[in-house]
């Protein structure tokens, strides 16, 4: 009998967003909310609990759709996949929570000032929000290449939606950019696929099995078209420099949460593509495209950090930073060692967990100021210590500090840029300070002051207890992982060893020979 744990979990939001969206609008809310927390619970006790770690892909499901072109429905989930799962399904219930009145519409009364809050917008900012979780699951359970790419192009429904749905002033021109970037590395994706149709038909039969083809002996030429034709797409979706341009317009315009959701979820598609698709299935091309995208990272990593202190706008600011980190993933991934690996696919988790708290914090800010002006906004401590105390700790893991868990992160990929070449782990350690400058800077700007600007009353109230409770889980994880990371690293070390073996490198990291060790415990 096959497996549908996999399918299951794909389908729990999947058809919670269709219910959602023919709820009353006061349903729409309390019922999303419990359909992400069932699909957290079945994360945990399908998917999770019964994963071996180190056990390759697991759960696997496999149905043929279009066997003309070797196409199946095919669904697993190795080390990254898991970790990526066990993210998306984290955040949804979170971001549900924390953006409790993001879709609602004031009721004005009829002596023209603002009433009561309805949730007027709530049904269609659930049921999009659930769609793109459902989409998401699917994209980082697929192993069939055609099946990722329908899934990996279908994100954009949801994801557009909610940018120009939901947001401020100019969001629809910003939902729109968002569309063409994403749009145009599709059609690239698409061209790829097709060769891999040709590729596989010549070998013997056509198949966009991820198996199949990864073991598949390609011609050198042809393997370094389909690189770029799938590296191309996953380096716009990250985002990395020079494609990047969409992402700040975006964060800037959308809701808190809808950023949540495209940049600590959505984007990951980027980065997660590169280690499934490009290292797996053409491991010499990206040897030969080492030199160049390590560059275009720490380009990445040093642009972003620059562009992110001149910012006057808090979510753009935020948005920027995460070019930065996205630049440190890429950097991970390419320099081809067990740190840099490790590093990389542990950030990819920390950013997820760091950045979406400072957006949401950042978002409970902006709806007690009514702006994300930075220059507006000074003395909040004053008022409301909770929120600058949260936002303060957000801000420090997005720099980096040690004790928390983007620091291991951190530290993993900095290790391995150096292990690279000296000047690639020099500019990485750059990028560190220049965090430090843009982080401090806004705390001060908006927090402190000697006083209490005009955007910032005592008629305020400090976080409510819901707002707390949503980004509790995401503190607790920052100071757990960054003191004992091990649960992570335990699942993510033997998927980075597979990972190079399928590359073609050799590398078992840094170990005390046990000559060594036997002679340093004589000596005591």
């Amino acid at each position: 009998m096959t497996d549908l744990t996999l399918t299951l979990l794909i389908a729990v939001p999947l058809l919670g967003a269709i219910v959602v969206a023919f709820l009353p609008a006061t349903l729409a809310k309390p019922v999303g909310l419990a359909v992400s927390l069932l699909t957290l619970v079945w994360a945990v006790v399908g998917v999770l609990l019964p994963f071996e770690v180190g056990g390759g892909m697991q759960l696997t499901e496999e149905v043929p759709w279009i066997a003309p072109l070797g196409v199946s429905y095919a669904l697993g989930v190795d080390g990254l996949g898991l970790l990526m799962v066990l993210l998306t399904a984290v955040l949804v219930p979170i971001v549900l929570v924390a953006s409790w009145r993001d879709a609602d519409g004031d009721v004005v009364s009829a002596d023209g000032h603002s009433g009561a809050l309805v949730p007027s917008r709530a049904r269609g900012f659930v049921a999009w929000a659930l769609a793109l979780e459902a989409l998401s699951l699917a994209v980082f359970t697929a192993t069939d290449v055609f099946l990722f790419y329908i899934v990996f192009e279908a994100t954009l429904i949801p994801a557009y939606f909610l940018i120009g749905g939901f947001g401020r002033e100019g969001r629809g021109r910003a939902a729109v950019k968002f569309l063409v970037y994403q749009l145009a590395g599709g059609l690239i994706m698409l061209g790829a696929v097709i060769g891999l149709y040709v590729v596989s038909a010549r070998a013997g039969a056509p198949t966009y099995s991820l198996a199949e083809l990864s073991a598949m002996e390609i011609d050198p030429t042809a393997q370094k078209w389909l690189f770029l034709g799938f590296f191309i797409p996953f380096a716009i979706k990250a985002p990395m420099f020079p494609v990047h341009t969409w992402l700040a317009d975006t964060t800037e315009k959308a809701t808190p949460g809808t950023s949540v959701l495209l940049v600590c979820i959505l984007d990951k598609i980027g980065t997660f593509g590169m280690l499934r698709f490009c290292l797996g299935m053409f491991p010499e091309a990206s040897v030969w495209a080492t030199p160049v995208v390590v560059i275009l990272a720490l380009v990445s990593i040093i642009y972003g950090a620059l562009v992110a202190i001149g910012q006057d706008d808090l979510l753009r600011l935020i948005g920027l930073t995460s070019l930065s980190h996205f630049g440190f993933i890429v950097l991970g991934i390419f320099v081809f060692t067990s740190q840099g690996g490790a590093g990389a696919i542990l950030y990819m988790v920390n950013h997820g967990i760091g950045t979406a708290m400072l957006f949401l914090v950042a978002g409970y800010l902006i709806h007690r100021t009514g702006t994300a002006s930075i220059s507006a906004m000074h003395g909040v401590e004053k008022v409301a210590p909770v929120l600058a105390g949260l936002f303060l700790v957000a801000g420090l893991a997005a720099a980096g500090l040690p004790g928390l868990s983007t620091f291991v992160s951190e530290f993993l990929v900095i290790v391995s840029a150096f292990d690279y070449a000296w000047w690639a782990g020099a500019v990485a350690v750059l990028a560190i300070v220049l965090a430090a400058v843009y982080v401090l800077r806004a705390y001060q700007r908006i927090m402190t002051g000697p006083e209490v600007s005009a955007t910032v009353t005592s008629r305020w109230s400090d976080l409510s207890r819901r707002e707390v409770s949503a980004v509790a889980p995401l503190v607790l994880a920052l100071v757990l992982f960054g003191f004992y990371p091990a649960p992570l690293l335990d699942v993510i070390n033997p998927q980075v060893e597979q990972t190079l073996t399928q590359v073609g490198v050799n590398d078992d990291g840094p170990v005390v020979p046990a000559g060594d060790s036997e002679a340093q415990g004589g000596d005591h």
